[in-house]
């Protein structure tokens, strides 16, 4: 077992990888460019997730920088208890030990991810992609020289180059100690690890996330937060599928109309059930199926309710247990609202796209985790620990 690096060791290696990562530019960018080549698939969003340019070079870059300015997140005192005997207890955040990230298609995630972890303490083992191999490889390649230009071990940093039936076997019989494993993908990913797993697995879940449109909403900010949540990034988890508008909405056909014109503007096709399904221009549901369902596409469904309790039981039935916002101007129905909806992250009046460890002061985020255990929502750099206790006596016995 490698001894727990201090954090100016960490911290270092940090600002040494993101000095690296701008030195190797140029190799990155070559290398994705043969990622993108060789990706013959139709996902736009996939290769959204896929391709590494210079903005996404200076956001790996930014992110290796914060973590590298943010507190320890270790040996942080939690609980102090003094036992009538003299004993001393304390409760103090410790690393995992050994993460496994499994990804798809995101050669950022080698740097925000491992990152995080590595600053936390964490050795990291990361499996991505065959479709980011030759991105994945240049990273983790910097990544060894990083830790190695300060005598660190460059186990800290592993990448598994496994295919299906290795990674499966792996999982099932781990050649070495696993203490957690992220899987950030689609749902065909996760339920592949989450059967084969053999220690605890945090879920990175899907999206399928809604926005409720009030009866007293303001209609403009409305069809601004729906347009920015649909149409700025689709490939994100964050991003908005669904739309449910209040049956007594003012001015609810010209909200609609207009609202269908500015989608199209960016070639959103749209579904939509009984209530709008004359509208020109739309695809009716055909079965309920399409509720469950997270786009990762220019699709986007519009829905009609009959009432504010309506609205929360469809989501809290069809949604990812991501994000949900309502839109309305009534503080009473929007408190009702963000109290009842069960997801990670409710919205008043603002855009899901917000859900996400950097927008929401966490400095970047290993996952943003639909699961209620041990951390909900995007999964930061306090958040990736466990936590040990300390119990110094001078001779006591039981």
């Amino acid at each position: 077992m490698s001894i727990l690096l201090n954090i100016k060791e960490r911290n270092t290696v940090l600002l040494t990888m993101a000095e690296l990562i701008l030195e190797h530019k140029s190799e990155l960018l070559k290398a994705n460019t043969v990622d993108l080549e060789s990706y013959k698939g139709d996902d736009i969003s996939m290769r959204d997730r896929l391709k590494v340019d210079q903005d996404k070079i200076d956001g790996m870059v930014l992110s290796l920088k914060q973590l590298a300015n943010e507190p320890d997140p270790l040996g942080i005192e939690r609980f102090a208890f003094t036992h009538e005997n003299g004993i001393h207890v304390k409760n103090k955040t410790a690393p995992f030990g050994t993460i496994l990230i499994i990804y798809e298609s995101r050669p950022d995630v080698t740097i925000e991810a491992a990152g995080i972890a590595f600053k936390s303490g964490n050795k990291i083992l990361l499996k991505g992609g065959k479709e980011s191999l030759n991105s994945n490889l240049v990273l983790i390649n910097l990544w060894h020289k990083a830790l190695d230009r300060h005598a660190c071990d460059k186990d800290w940093v592993t990448y598994l180059q496994f295919d299906r039936k290795e990674t499966q076997a792996f999982l099932e019989n781990p050649s070495q100690k696993l203490d957690l494993i992220v899987p950030r993908g689609g749902e065909k990913l996760i339920a592949f690890v989450k059967q084969h797993a053999t220690c605890p697995v945090i879920v990175s879940g899907r999206g399928n996330n809604f926005v409720y449109i009030d009866a007293e909403a303001d209609l403009q900010m409305a069809m601004d937060i729906i347009i920015n949540a649909k149409t700025t990034k689709i490939s994100a988890c964050n991003a908005l599928d669904k739309v449910l508008i209040a049956a007594d909405l003012p001015r609810k056909q010209q909200f609609v109309q207009q609202l269908m014109t500015e989608l199209k503007k960016s070639n959103v096709q749209i579904f939509t059930d009984e209530a709008f399904s004359s509208l020109d221009g739309t695809t009716s549901i055909e079965n309920e199926e399409i509720w469950y369902e997270e786009f990762l596409d220019y699709k986007i469904v519009l829905g009609q309710t009959s009432s504010l309790e309506e609205a929360i039981s469809k989501i809290n039935l069809y949604g990812g247990g991501h994000s949900a916002a309502i839109i309305t101007s009534n503080e009473e129905n929007a408190n009702v609202f963000m109290q009842s909806v069960d997801t990670a992250a409710v919205y008043h009046n603002a855009s899901t796209r917000f859900t996400d460890g950097g927008q929401f002061g966490l400095g970047g985020e290993l996952a943003i985790s639909t699961d209620k255990l041990h951390q909900r929502g995007p999964i930061g750099l306090q958040h990736l620990v466990t936590n040990k206790w300390y119990v110094l006596g001078n001779g006591q016995t039981r």
